[in-house]
Formats: structure tokens, sequence, C-alpha cells
């Protein structure tokens, strides 16, 4: 389509300016004259450079102000029009490109969402995007409708530097998907990377044990990414975190690092563990509404028991993970 484009334009602007030649000496001779709106409407069509050209060459029309103003102003209006399309394929004609910032809030709001790494998968395995799947730019054409069949899922696109997951979400685009969002690459991410190993390691059965202070806990955890990525930072021995009382009804602390997070507004109750704001975990001995992503709720204590435990004062708790095949 392009080459076909532009040969009609190196066509059309040969015609444009043999045309003002033509009408130059048939003006000189004095023989019969193309009609104004034919130059004029050959500039219209796309031959205003060679219109211009034209006049100038043939010093034909340039006194007539409405060919020294009108041709230069089509061909103004061609080239802004030319610099717009070509701007708006660069930055993703049918795609969004989004910032890392709004990608990552993409990912807290959104429910139906894909991470796509469309780098090699050496690349991916040596560290990415933790749950993102990965569909190398080189074959996402061949593998969009296995690996991506619902067209109108949100799919967050990256590879390594942002050049990449252009392509990649223009290929997509032009596939038909209707959700595509790039947000450039992982040399500049600021979340967590996971390599391939450290990810399969989530996927197999775990035991997630916790304590309050030195009293081991019953807990009922979650099945959601949030709690495998706690599984996976807790992994081998005990990890200690201090915990504040704040409301009087919740201990609160930092888990030094984000999680993954689908917070939704939830009442909580005694026995009520969550992740707030993606990197504190907060536990109940009261109640309160607010947005949150749950992990697990504290069994075969009571109300009393936890208000025992956690309301007199701030509190270490302990939590570690050990894996089984």
């Amino acid at each position: 389509m392009t080459v076909y484009f532009g040969a009609y334009l190196a066509i059309i602007n040969i015609i444009a300016f043999c045309s003002y030649g033509l009408d130059k000496s048939a003006a000189v001779k004095g023989k019969s004259r193309i009609p104004n709106k034919v130059l004029l409407g050959l500039a219209v069509i796309g031959g205003s450079i060679g219109a211009l050209a034209g006049m100038y060459t043939f010093r034909h029309k340039t006194k007539k102000w409405y060919y020294t103003i009108t041709v230069p102003v089509i061909l103004l209006l061609q080239i802004a029009a030319a610099v717009l399309l070509l701007s708006g394929c660069s930055v993703g004609a049918g795609y969004t490109q989004i910032s890392q910032d709004e990608a990552v809030q993409m990912m807290q709001e959104e429910i139906d969402y894909l991470i796509v790494d469309v780098r090699r998968p050496d690349e991916y395995a040596e560290g990415h995007i933790p749950g993102a799947i990965n569909v190398p730019n080189e074959t996402i054409a061949e593998e969009a409708d296995t690996a991506l069949p619902d067209k109108e899922q949100i799919l967050l696109i990256y590879c390594r530097s942002g050049n990449r997951s252009k392509q990649a979400s223009q290929t997509l685009a032009d596939l038909g998907y209707t959700n595509v969002y790039e947000f450039g690459g992982i040399n500049t991410w600021e979340g967590d990377i996971v390599t391939e190993e450290q990810e399969n390691m989530v996927k197999v059965t775990y035991n997630l044990q916790m304590k309050i202070g030195d009293t081991p806990v019953d807990v009922a955890w979650e099945s959601n990414e949030s709690v495998d990525a706690l599984a996976a930072l807790t992994a081998g021995d005990w990890h200690e975190y201090q915990l504040s009382m704040y409301g009087g009804f919740e201990q609160v602390g930092s888990l030094g690092n984000d999680l993954p997070a689908n917070d939704e507004q939830t009442t909580t109750e005694a026995g009520d563990i969550v992740l707030y704001q993606r990197n504190q975990i907060v536990v109940f001995y009261g109640s309160n509404a607010w947005a949150y992503t749950r992990l697990g709720h504290i069994t075969g204590k009571s109300r009393q028991e936890l208000e025992d435990m956690l309301g007199n004062g701030d509190v270490t708790i302990r939590i570690k993970t050990e894996y089984s095949e």
C-alpha cells in the first residue's frame, strides 16, 4: 500500500510540473490554455510540490496571488497531514502508549488484564515483571491466537527498552486486539522483577506459616497472586515484621517489598489479614472499612483472644514458607 501511494505521489507531481510548463508554453505561443481549476486541482490531489516547482522553474503564475498563496498553503497542509499520520503510526495507531506509572495503576485497579513480555525467552527467564507471560515479538503474530485468545482483554505490553513492545503492540492492534497498552521497557521498571526459576517456585505447593510474637496461629490463606508473592518473599527461615497499633482495631507494618494487589472495598473483622498499599501487611483485632487486598484470616481465635494478642502495644509477626513438590 505504501509503495503504491508513493508511486502515485511521484506520478501526480511529475504531471503537475509538466502541466505548468505546458501552460507556460501555450501562453507564450497564444495557444489554448490549461484551465486554472485543473492547475490548482493537481496541487490539491497531491501534486503541490510539482506545482510549486513548475511555477518557479517556468516563472509561470508567480504574479497571480491566488497561485503564490494557494499552492504553498496546500503544500503546508499536506505536509502537516503527513506528519500527523506518521506520528500517529509511530506512537501507536490502534494501541495506546502509557507511562509505567499508569501501567502500575492499571495493574492495581483492573482485574481482567495480562502483562505480556515480548522479549526473547532467554531474556524473560533472566528476569521479568511478576505474573507476566512471554510471547516474543518475533513470533507474536503466529502465537497470538493461542497465547492471547481474548481480543478484548487488557494487554499490558513491555520489552527491554520500548522498541519491540511498540512493534508487538502494533502487530496485536493489526490483528484486531482492542485493549492494547504499551508501557516501555523493563530497563526503567521500578517495581519487582523475578526470574523464571523464582516464579516457578511459587507454583509448587507451599505451607505459609505465621506467628504473632512467639505464638503460632492458624491462618486460612487466600488463593491469589498476592499470597503467592508473600510466600515467595518469606521462603526459608522466619521473616520478622514489626507492626504498630493503629486506630484501636489493627496492627500494621511494612513488608519492605511491593506485592501484586487487587484492592476491593472491604469491611474487615477480627482475624483478617490484608495487604494495604501493596507493601504493608495489616492484622485486625477489630473492624474497619477500606480498600484492601485480602491475604487470609486467623482461625481458631476468638475476638477477645485476638484483642489480647494484638491490642496491647506494638507486636512482631513472623512468617515463613516451606515449599514441597
